[in-house]
């Protein structure tokens, strides 16, 4: 079963946001980002890094054909991609 492309944006989109604020919430921000920023600017940059790991992850799974019950498999890519996107952001940003 294969979902409209809209749709399938928003799931991406909403895939990388959660994990973005998930990650935010459980591992919190590097003692860099304490000093000098705000936490209302960290959450939201975490939910950015995480909508662009969501969506590097979705593209290269496509790309290598991994379908797993149709969409599902590149779904299950956008979360993967987003939570290692988000711990390397973390490591060396």
């Amino acid at each position: 079963m294969y979902t409209d492309p809209f749709v399938s944006f928003i799931i991406v989109l909403l895939i990388g946001i959660a994990a973005g604020l998930i990650f935010d919430r459980m591992i919190g921000s590097s003692w860099v980002t304490r000093a000098l920023g705000s936490s209302q600017r960290r959450m939201i940059t975490s939910a950015l890094v995480g909508i662009a790991g969501a969506f590097i992850g979705y593209h290269i799974f496509a790309l290598l054909g991994i379908l797993i019950g149709g969409s599902l498999g590149l779904f299950i890519g956008a979360i993967l991609f987003a939570a290692l996107v988000l711990w390397l952001w973390r490591q060396f940003g």
